[in-house]
């Protein structure tokens, strides 16, 4: 990857057609093995009409249907050499580097400020977050979305385990994005995610006097060669910085946070005092 800043605009990437031209080929593999869209379904377990979403790319299929459907259509690999660019296009376009990384990372160290971090999110906090979204999402496209979010959490119990540390506004565990019941759970989750021996979470109280970042929320990635990266969300123009001087700008800044923060102990009493206030 170039040292220059990587532009990631949400306008429609290369990547954006895989599914189409993976759809493709397998609806034609499929056609030249005689087989109809319910049998290829049936010897994969899923159904009809989610063989024909996904030849009309318009679901991306996990690795294990591809792995399957490889197999039972003797396309000697020529199916399974989509699994790595499938994986990346469940993403939307603007994090879709981003998502190759973090699956790789060794450490990450994300500060958020307005909902809980994609990888503590539970399933009903993931799918209000999707609900929300405007333009509206359709049903298909919130439920990929929230299934590639989980499917990201995988790196909380990836060996070798990564050192994943977290800084989150005290407003991201007030707002009870979803409803209570949906807050609740969420923050249920938050109290176990900190039990993990590789994780830590901090709340940066409303009350603190100071604070490093008022310029918005930013994640530090940490690749297995030791490259240091830092991914900026930003509506329309998030951007993946590889250059040394704005990663270490960004990592000063996180140091601070973490100093003005609550410890993780007292973090994990602030979420328990939340909980038992309502």
């Amino acid at each position: 990857m170039s040292e220059e800043v990587q532009e990631l605009d949400d306008q429609p990437q290369p990547d954006s057609v895989v599914p189409l031209i993976f759809g493709r080929l397998l609806k034609r593999l499929r056609a030249q093995a005689g087989m109809e869209r319910a049998e290829l379904g049936r010897v994969t377990g899923y159904s009809a009409a989610t063989i024909a979403s996904y030849e009309q790319g318009r679901r991306i299929p996990n690795a294990k249907f591809i792995v399957q459907a490889d197999e039972v259509l003797d396309a000697k690999g020529a199916l399974t050499d989509f699994v790595e660019e499938m994986e990346k296009a469940q993403y939307p376009a603007f994090f879709q580097d981003a998502a190759v990384l973090e699956k790789k990372a060794m450490a990450l160290h994300v500060f958020a400020v307005q909902g809980v971090p994609g990888l503590l999110q539970t399933e009903d906090y993931a799918r209000a977050v999707f609900t929300m979204w405007r333009p509206p999402l359709d049903g298909e496209t919130i439920e990929q979305r929230v299934m590639a979010r989980l499917a990201r959490q995988e790196l909380l119990t990836r060996k070798p385990a990564p050192t994943l540390t977290f800084v989150l506004e005290e407003a991201v565990v007030r707002k009870q994005l979803g409803g209570s019941d949906v807050w609740r759970g969420q923050l249920e989750r938050i109290l176990l995610d900190i039990q993990r021996r590789n994780v830590e979470i901090q709340v940066l109280p409303d009350e603190s006097t100071e604070h490093a970042s008022l310029t918005g929320p930013f994640t530090l990635i940490e690749t297995m060669q030791g490259r240091r990266m830092a991914y900026v969300p930003a509506h329309k123009a998030s951007r993946l910085y590889s250059d040394r001087a704005t990663v270490r700008e960004l990592e000063q800044q996180y140091s601070s946070l973490r100093a003005q923060a609550l410890s993780p102990l007292k973090s994990l009493a602030f979420i328990e005092k939340l909980l038992g206030e309502t």
